[in-house]
């Protein structure tokens, strides 16, 4: 199945926060099988693609992600991929609860869940339950719909082949949209020479299928009111684990308590320590196709590093 999704050139967040919340809180009904009243909405800040909201009757908590109705698709796949990791069992996520349309805005309820903080013990149950959660895996790389990372289309159509699958629909979509977005000639021909030669960096390596967060930095990672990881606003597909773990690093790395803990689930492969570049290419990529500014630059210096490894 794919799901049509607006791609990156509509990158405001835009909401009327119209919704009916009335409408909302019958559908969690519905849902749940529980009477549930509750309150006014509260507004939870930080967020730059939708507005968020609680929604609670003193008991039951909810967490409700609102945008303009024509991003329904959006929230459909969020919610499909949340479930996939619920599915999988091996680390915590919130819940989603159901999705739909009210007023001019589109909504996705999930579970509510009270962070705590995060200690040793905490990295370590990270580090060991997101290795458990990438044994989870496939015979195909991809997913069986598309979804987004950050606001951009991330193309997920299943492929028996992890470098065709990374060529075509991870880092040669992202340039593809950079040249759209001005991203020049000089970055368009490297990129190509690089996915020319990515069999490069997988001499003796063969990635498995593993069932991947997609977008693990480190403010999508928290710990619940007990200790335990919590993981959420997921981009999941199937793919190389080591693509999340390359994320963890991107934009500073987690404590080393984390990696050693994960490694004595799934062995990190010593070629990481390469390839990680090269994952982490395809968000820098995608954060010039979002923001512009100074990502070119990044990215063609990572470009450059990389077409050094194999010469």
């Amino acid at each position: 199945m794919t799901i049509d999704i607006m791609g990156p050139h509509n990158k405001s967040r835009v909401c009327s926060t119209m919704a009916d919340w009335l409408q909302i809180s019958q559908h969690i009904e519905q849902e749940t099988g529980r009477p549930f009243h509750p309150g006014a909405p509260g507004e939870v800040g930080g967020g730059c693609i939708n507005a968020a909201f609680t929604l609670t009757d003193g008991e039951q908590k909810y967490f409700v992600k609102v945008n303009q109705a024509n991003r329904q698709p959006m929230f459909i796949a969020e919610a499909a991929g949340l479930q996939e990791i619920v599915n999988a069992g091996a680390i915590r996520v919130p819940r989603p609860v159901c999705y739909g349309i009210s007023g001019n805005d589109a909504y996705l309820v999930m579970e509510h869940i009270a962070f705590g903080r995060n200690n040793k013990d905490s990295l370590v149950r990270f580090g060991q339950q997101l290795a458990g959660m990438h044994l989870h895996t496939q015979p195909q790389f991809g997913l069986d719909h598309d979804n987004t990372i950050g606001s951009t289309l991330q193309p997920n159509q299943p492929c028996d082949d992890w470098i065709e699958f990374l060529q075509q629909h991870r880092l040669g979509f992202q340039l593809q949209l950079a040249t759209g977005n001005g991203g020049g000639a000089s970055l368009q021909r490297n990129g190509e020479k690089l996915l020319a030669e990515l069999n490069c960096f997988f001499t003796g390596y063969t990635p498995v299928a593993s069932l991947l967060h997609g977008d693990l930095w480190s403010g999508n990672y928290a710990v619940d009111s007990q200790g335990q990881p919590v993981i959420y606003d997921p981009a999941v597909y199937y793919g190389d684990h080591e693509a999340d773990l390359a994320m963890t690093e991107l934009f500073g790395s987690l404590p080393q308590d984390f990696y050693s803990a994960y490694n004595d689930v799934f062995p990190i492969d010593p070629g990481y320590r390469t390839r990680k570049k090269l994952y982490n290419l395809y968000h820098i990529l995608n954060h010039f196709n979002l923001f512009g500014g100074g990502y070119r630059a990044q990215a063609e210096a990572m470009i450059s590093d990389l077409l050094g490894e194999i010469r």
